[in-house]
């Protein structure tokens, strides 16, 4: 009979029945649970919510003294990107092992969820590692990263991987559906017939109202999931945690919001190149690289407006072109 109490926390419904989800549930029923697991995937969100349902069976068991949510509970420890350039840095990984090498509270073990663990430096790394080599009894450590292959082969290595896929956002910002449609017209007005000077300069007007509209609506849409996300977090979290948080945000939203962009693009040419035009299907090769070098910039900390600048005005070259 398995030492696990009811859990409270459950599963995302679309990974519930996924082999995944199945290993690690026999892993923890049967104890055989691996001391450091790397949960990849590309929504952070979800994989925040695997931790916390795996966390939530680790610790909750009828041995425990008393139930604590995992975001709440004082035997499960979390490690978070800090600051405007979200790292992780050596002191607070320091300090996280610190507490996991102490006996548990309330549970007969404990845990520890590393978010975003790609976004540590060298030296916290190489820290990190030094734990997974020797780990702690009776310790679970949980990593989460949407850049597997950004750490370390090392620690890689060391940790049980799963790979989990996204689920499709549901959530669609304020003003969003009718910026997509006025780019597609935008677009559309690009390709079609030879344009007068007048048509030019409007053209260089809409791309000016398209990327201080986008500025717009990510501001508002990252205000509005910090919110909702801020009154889920652990009471003791500290600010420079919480700008790392909300920075997070804004870049996981900037970058969905510009895989839609291309999506787009993609609808906006696929009936040309289907129609046989040769030049369409060129055109859209040339604006959806423009778009990926856009969102690499992105990486490199480039202003989101600026780079969806550089691309609106590459676009309006190429599909004038494109006929």
């Amino acid at each position: 009979m398995s030492d696990v109490i009811a859990p409270k926390t459950q599963w995302p419904a679309a990974l519930a029945d996924s082999p995944s989800i199945a290993v690690i549930e026999q892993a923890i029923q049967t104890g055989r649970l691996s001391h450091s697991l790397l949960l990849s995937g590309d929504d952070i969100e979800i994989l925040a919510s695997i931790a916390d349902c795996t966390a939530d069976r680790i610790l909750n068991t009828h041995a425990s003294s008393a139930y604590f949510a995992p975001a709440n509970h004082p035997d499960c420890f979390t490690l978070r990107p800090a600051g405007k350039v979200r790292q992780i840095g050596a002191d607070a990984t320091r300090a996280l092992i610190g507490k996991v090498q102490v006996s548990p509270n309330v549970s007969v073990k404990k845990t520890a969820i590393i978010y975003e663990c790609d976004r540590m430096n060298p030296a916290s790394a190489n820290i990190f590692l030094k734990t997974l080599e020797e780990p702690p009894a009776n310790t679970t450590i949980i990593l989460l990263t949407t850049r597997p292959y950004s750490l370390l082969p090392t620690i890689r290595s060391r940790c049980l991987n799963f790979r989990f896929p996204s689920i499709p956002a549901a959530y669609s910002p304020d003003g969003w559906s009718a910026w997509l449609a006025d780019y597609k017209a935008w677009l559309a007005r690009l390709a079609g017939p030879k344009m007068e000077r007048r048509d030019v300069a409007d053209s260089i007007f809409t791309v000016y109202g398209l990327v201080s509209r986008f500025g717009v609506i990510l501001e508002f849409a990252t205000d509005e999931i910090w919110k909702k996300q801020k009154e889920n977090l652990p009471a003791d979290i500290g600010e420079a945690e919480q700008i790392a948080i909300e920075t997070g945000i804004a870049n996981d939203l900037r970058t969905r919001l510009f895989i839609e962009i291309e999506q787009a693009t993609r609808d906006f040419a696929v009936p040309a190149i289907v129609a046989e035009n040769p030049k369409a299907g060129r055109a859209l090769t040339e604006a959806v690289a423009k778009l990926e070098h856009a969102t690499g910039l992105l990486r490199v900390n480039m202003n989101e407006s600026a780079a969806l600048e550089s691309f609106l005005l590459s676009s309006l070259r190429i599909w004038t072109t494109a006929k």
